[in-house]
């Protein structure tokens, strides 16, 4: 059964923009180590940064609080399984509400995908609670 669904589209410029205005204070509040040095690999960083801001915003949907209630950004790390796939690593704040919507006898499947198209940068997240 779905438990949660969230989407996001995050305009690139805007991160762009954030990068270049607040450099690592910006990118060390907002993403983990992984996706730091995931997304400045990249020639284009905006990009990546913005898909993965992207998908942290549709998690915090999904999960039903948004960025608060203890929900915080590096609560959600997006990574990518040996197959290249995208997928969501919840810790503290993040994977306590994972828990707390999950009903009992179930464990819970985070799906995400992940695009852009310049300027635009866009994820859904689907929370799936599956039967143990």
């Amino acid at each position: 059964m779905i438990i949660g669904i969230g989407s996001d589209l995050c305009d690139i410029r805007r991160i762009t923009r954030s990068l270049e205005r607040f450099g690592d204070r910006f990118t060390h509040r907002v993403f983990t180590e992984g996706e730091r040095a995931r997304s400045d690999r990249r020639a284009a960083r905006a990009p990546s940064y913005a898909r993965r801001f992207a998908a942290k915003e549709a998690c915090a949907k999904a999960l039903g609080t948004g960025m608060a209630q203890g929900v915080f950004w590096r609560d959600m790390e997006v990574v990518n399984l040996p197959s290249g796939r995208p997928t969501l690593r919840l810790t503290g704040g993040a994977a306590a509400q994972l828990a707390a919507i999950t009903p009992a006898g179930h464990r819970a499947l985070v799906h995400v995908t992940l695009t852009d198209d310049p300027p635009l940068a866009q994820a859904f997240v689907v929370i799936e609670a599956l039967p143990e």
